[in-house]
């Protein structure tokens, strides 16, 4: 391995514990069959006595289905997080904005006319406007404007059905799940398949929601502690964009912290509020990830800080970011893996139609042999095969 892949021996430890576990799970994925099963089989091994609790426990790479399987599914319903277990997703991501009336709502954004049929309905046609999110200008319909059982009358759809046709089949299929669904859910998935079913949760917008009177943090402290997930070892973490967020939940909550870091030269929303002029590349230092680190258990960076691409799109040299973050004890969960040509490094396309798959698993493989603890996955059965490649390398 090169200096950018090198793990800790207590790293690889438990990355060798997971590589047997892992391996059998994808060859059930490559057949089409028992693959549920066996995904839950292979969780459920990897805490036997002994092994430890909490997110060190979890098989490395883990296989984190954003926003369930985004990739076969509408994203953020209750079917595409089913979906993500069914095909090896060892996590299953959840985005939460509120509503008008208080309650959390799994949604990627709060502006929900892409993913919901919301422009169908004509009583609520007067709910269309303009709004100001994050410095960004917007139209459309927002969840903050609407009470929950008002939102509950809508159906999910897919967002990007130019690229993902055949997800369309799923439109009208579901509905915008509550976060207390999603809890509910995870509790009756977890005795089904005899395993804990570990979240990665998102405070979106937090200091934009604040200013409205619609803090996150405390809503989703509260359904936490509710439900037995506000624990160090609980099986979810917390994420966000924003610093502040993460130090707010802390204080609430002991679950595990991650920071989602974007482009080098962008800004988190609270650090441009605060008039804070540390951008994402100074995060990213051995000092910023120290301080990180003073208070989360991880980082989300784009998957461009971990490799560049060059001027052509190509795939260029790792940085240091992985041996960095781990130095100080963070754990890396980069986003986002996708199968389609138009999400892939140049060098990793095949053919001219943006909308084929290309070759993901050459990607990944670059991607997972940085030494990375987990990727998100649009395609979670994809990445959980790329992470079988490389353990059975181990």
């Amino acid at each position: 391995m090169t200096q950018g892949e090198r793990r800790t021996p207590a790293r690889r430890t438990v990355l060798g514990a997971a590589g047997a576990t892992v391996l059998g799970a994808s060859t059930a994925l490559a057949a089409g069959t028992g693959t549920a099963q066996a995904a839950d089989a292979d969780l459920a091994e990897d805490r036997t006595p002994g092994r430890g609790h909490g997110y060190r426990s979890l098989p490395v790479p883990t296989v984190i289905g954003h926003r369930g399987s985004a990739g076969y599914r509408p994203e953020h319903t209750l079917g595409s997080y089913r979906h993500a277990l069914d095909i090896g997703a060892h996590v299953v991501e959840q985005d939460l904005v509120p509503t008008r009336d208080g309650h959390l709502v799994c949604r990627h954004e709060n502006d929900i006319t892409g993913t919901t049929d919301v422009a169908d309905h004509p009583e609520f046609a007067s709910r269309k406007t303009t709004k100001t999110v994050d410095g960004v200008a917007l139209t459309g319909w927002f969840t903050e404007d609407f009470t929950l059982a008002e939102l509950k009358t809508l159906r999910a759809k897919e967002r990007i059905p130019g690229t993902r046709q055949e997800n369309t089949l799923y439109d009208g299929r579901w509905t915008v799940p509550t976060f207390e669904e999603v809890l509910e859910w995870a509790e009756e998935e977890g005795r089904r398949r005899g395993r804990e079913i570990w979240l990665h949760v998102e405070t979106k917008h937090p200091s934009y929601f604040r200013s409205l009177g619609l803090g996150l943090e405390e809503r989703l402290a509260k359904l936490l502690r509710r439900y037995g997930r506000h624990r160090a070892n609980s099986p979810v973490f917390l994420q966000s964009f924003e610093p502040s967020s993460i130090q707010r939940l802390k204080k609430l909550v002991d679950a595990p912290g991650v920071v989602l870091l974007s482009g080098p030269s962008s800004r988190p929303w609270d650090f441009v509020e605060a008039g804070d002029p540390r951008t994402v590349a100074d995060l990213v230092t051995p000092e910023g990830l120290a301080w990180i680190a003073s208070y989360a258990q991880g980082i989300g960076p784009t998957l461009d800080l971990v490799i560049p691409k060059d001027a052509s799109g190509r795939l260029g040299t790792p940085t240091t970011l992985v041996r960095d973050a781990h130095a100080e004890g963070l754990i890396l969960h980069p986003y986002t893996h996708r199968n389609e040509n138009t999400f892939l490094p140049a060098d990793f396309r095949k053919g001219t139609d943006p909308t084929a798959y290309g070759d993901a698993f050459g990607a990944l493989k670059r991607y997972l042999e940085t030494g990375i603890d987990g990727i998100f996955s649009d395609n979670p059965d994809t990445a959980r095969l790329a992470a079988a490649d490389l353990t059975a390398r181990d």
